[in-house]
């Protein structure tokens, strides 16, 4: 039974209550520091607009604006923001400079962790690494395809054109620690040293195996740096010492040296290799990962290599929720406009999430906030209503040699042909 009756409305439309959340200094501080003109369009109202056009998930400058001329009452209460006009917004994406965007982004990562603490903090890890008390950092990155007909400053092979985003994330609070936008024509590894910036001794990363560069690995080792990646197929190495596998689903515990001149002159120590069969998806895999701390439990391990799942997740979260298909506008401005407002909805829908308790898939309740946008109920309540109703009543088991279907609960004796005299 439902236990919040509670009336939902709210003075505000949902995008309003969105866009509470950002405090209403943040903004026109943010463009005063970047220095950026803003008369004619306020950058709040840049940025209402942009942040729209992400929960509505719109297609292009024109559906923006034709949507928000539609509901131009309510878009102007919104802390008096312009109604934009598609050349207006499409001159801010391209000449504004997006490091508004970009500080926005950390500023309310940082607000939003001193006004929750348990946001970003959530203290055990869930599930086998509850016992880690250390933090979990996952490094990866994912490729944001373009039209290279139109953004060719973005070139990235000879028929695609695309902007790769490496993202740090902190396993457990689902909350980047550092983004790094570029041209996606680099490899992941240049980027590996940048992206474990401020990673603390004691600290654990786990990465895939784009990241094995054995001195970026051998630098983690000297910071006292755990690390947990899958192993390469071509890897040169040599066994020092075998250990007893101490369950069944593993293959190998090995304690192993690289060979090759130049591979072993950038890692010179011990590195251990642990081979063993992983679940994926209800499936047994074999897998291989290499690490520099001994005296963990493979499963222990190979549970930590899982946890860099979460940043895979939260790509998908990014790619199937938000508006980072197709870009309104073609520049590298505007691209990189999109990009970081489409973080800052996923940074506050994540949070209206938290406080609302949501126990479903994050996808449905973008659904349902996206569908609300122009609705006056108040969505954190509204979500406790919705997320949080009983479950379906178990069905009552049917046994069709003793009862006569739809009777159950109302008998217990037994009917007809089935009643037997002693």
């Amino acid at each position: 039974m439902n236990k919040h009756k509670k009336a939902t409305k709210s003075v505000y439309t949902t995008l309003h209550q969105v866009v509470q959340l950002i405090p209403r200094w943040m903004i026109p501080k943010i463009a005063n520091d970047v220095g950026v003109d803003t008369r004619g369009f306020s950058e709040t109202s840049h940025i209402v607009s942009l942040l729209f056009g992400q929960l509505a998930h719109t297609f292009s400058l024109n559906e923006i604006c034709d949507a928000c001329a539609v509901h131009e009452k309510r878009l102007l209460r919104i802390r008096n923001v312009s109604l934009p006009k598609r050349n207006t917004l499409s001159n801010a994406n391209r000449t504004r400079n997006p490091e508004i965007a970009n500080r926005l982004y950390w500023d309310m990562v940082s607000h939003l962790s001193t006004r929750s603490p348990k946001f970003t903090d959530r203290g055990k890890h869930r599930g086998f690494l509850h016992r880690v008390k250390r933090k979990i950092y996952a490094i990866d990155s994912t490729v944001l395809q373009l039209t290279l007909s139109c953004i060719d400053w973005a070139k990235h092979r000879r028929r695609k054109a695309a902007i790769k985003a490496h993202v740090k994330l902190e396993v457990g609070s689902f909350i980047p620690s550092l983004i790094i936008l570029e041209r996606a024509s680099h490899h992941d590894s240049t980027k590996a040293v940048e992206l474990c910036t401020g990673i603390s001794s004691g600290d654990i990363v786990v990465a895939d195996k784009a990241y094995i560069d054995f001195a970026f690995l051998y630098g983690l080792d000297m910071s006292d740096v755990f690390f947990v990646l899958r192993a390469k197929e071509n890897m040169s190495y040599h066994v020092i010492e075998r250990a007893i596998p101490s369950s069944e689903d593993v293959i190998e515990d090995s304690s192993i040296e690289l060979d090759g001149q130049q591979a072993s002159a950038k890692y010179p120590k011990t590195l251990r290799l642990i081979r063993m069969n992983v679940e994926v998806d209800s499936e047994m895999r074999e897998m291989t990962f290499i690490t520099n701390k001994f005296d963990w439990a493979a499963r222990t391990i190979a549970e930590l290599y899982k946890a860099r799942w979460d940043i895979e997740l939260f790509f998908k979260e990014l790619k199937q929720t938000l508006q980072l298909s197709d870009f309104i506008g073609t520049n590298e401005n505007a691209v990189r406009w999109q990009i970081w407002i489409a973080m800052l909805a996923h940074l506050l829908l994540h949070y209206i999430k938290y406080k609302s308790r949501w126990k479903q898939s994050f996808s449905r309740m973008v659904g349902i906030v996206r569908s609300a946008v122009w609705m006056k109920d108040n969505i954190i309540k509204f979500l406790i209503r919705y997320g949080t109703a009983g479950p379906p009543r178990r069905p009552m088991p049917v046994f069709k040699q003793l009862y006569l279907q739809g009777f159950e609960p109302n008998t217990s004796k037994l009917m007809g042909q089935h009643i037997y005299k002693k």
